[in-house]
């Protein structure tokens, strides 16, 4: 099978084109390098953006199948510009569902479903709360009638590969590099809870079914954990780190547990890693110096991109 990995040089791609490269398939990524200089793995490139139609539509044309990961991704990232996040995230997909006909895996967030109690299913109502769930929810609807597998992600963790850019705007990452570097973990609130997985589990699952008959909606997480147990968890890595609890609520709105029940019955789907497996991956590399500057902007999405305000409609 012909492979088109979209969006394949960023966190999710590089565990994605490890696993490809396990397999009999053949793929090339497409990408454009939004907080990269250069991509050296030694996969086939395609350098592009995705709102340019004529030039990924040549691609689409080799591609049997296409792994869509190209997005703004998350909710301080897309307010930035959420005109631009709606172009990217919502506009490309339409697109794509309207001029290509092959097999897609497309990766939307649980963060569609907003704040709600109970465990939420594939069939619970959504509500999101903010541009980039909301562009995420409208990709899906156009996506419904096409031969496609949605992945609903929890919220990731973990290394990808040796290429891509690690991500420290996520809180497993983020609390592991605190209570190394500054021994302390502040918690505000803490009782919202997040569904974790790590990243080598979602691009697990996507070659796995890339050439299945499966379609449709699927939740995709490991465990539901509250932040504060998440906090004490890393902690178990670092006993001399103190956790401060505040009655202060993060501005963060979003808590929500979900089910991955459906994955696991009808695909028979399981995650490998565990939470414990990440925070001792980025604690090797905070210890073996290979992270030379944790606190570098390009390591988090909003916070790389508000470098470039200006500059952002070109992107």
């Amino acid at each position: 099978m012909n492979i088109l990995v979209v969006g394949g040089a960023g966190y999710i791609g590089g565990a994605v084109t490890d696993v490809l490269s396990n397999t009999e398939h053949k793929f090339r990524v497409y990408d454009s390098l939004l907080y990269e200089e250069s991509y050296r793995k030694p996969v086939q490139f395609v350098y592009g953006d995705v709102r340019d139609y004529e030039h990924i539509r040549k691609q689409l044309e080799w591609a049997d199948a296409v792994i869509w990961l190209a997005a703004l991704v998350g909710d301080g990232t897309c307010a930035i510009n959420p005109q631009l996040s709606v172009e990217i995230n919502q506009d490309t997909v339409r697109w794509l569902c309207g001029n290509y006909d092959g097999r897609i895996i497309f990766t939307s967030t649980c963060s569609v479903y907003g704040a709600q109690d109970g465990i939420l299913d594939e069939q619970s109502p959504t509500g999101p709360l903010s541009v980039y769930a909301t562009t995420k929810l409208a990709a899906e609807e156009y996506l419904k009638d096409k031969n496609a597998l949605i992945f609903r992600l929890g919220t990731l963790f973990g290394v990808s590969d040796l290429f891509a850019r690690l991500r420290l705007d996520l809180v497993v990452n983020v609390m592991t590099v605190r209570a190394r570097l500054e021994g302390e973990l502040t918690v505000f609130g803490g009782e919202q809870f997040r569904p974790l997985l790590h990243v080598k589990d979602v691009a697990g699952a996507i070659v796995e079914y890339i050439d299945s008959e499966h379609t449709g909606l699927y939740n995709l997480h490991r465990q539901n954990v509250r932040i504060v147990d998440l906090a004490y968890q890393v902690r178990n890595h670092f006993p001399d780190t103190v956790v401060n609890k505040t009655g202060m609520e993060f501005q963060d709105t979003r808590n929500y547990r979900v089910s991955s029940d459906k994955i696991y019955s009808q695909l028979g789907w399981k995650p490998k890693y565990s939470i414990d497996d990440g925070i001792i991956e980025i604690k090797e590399l905070i210890e073996t110096k290979r992270l030379k500057d944790v606190f570098n902007p390009r390591y988090t999405n909003q916070a790389f991109l508000t470098q470039f305000v200006p500059e952002l409609q070109h992107v």
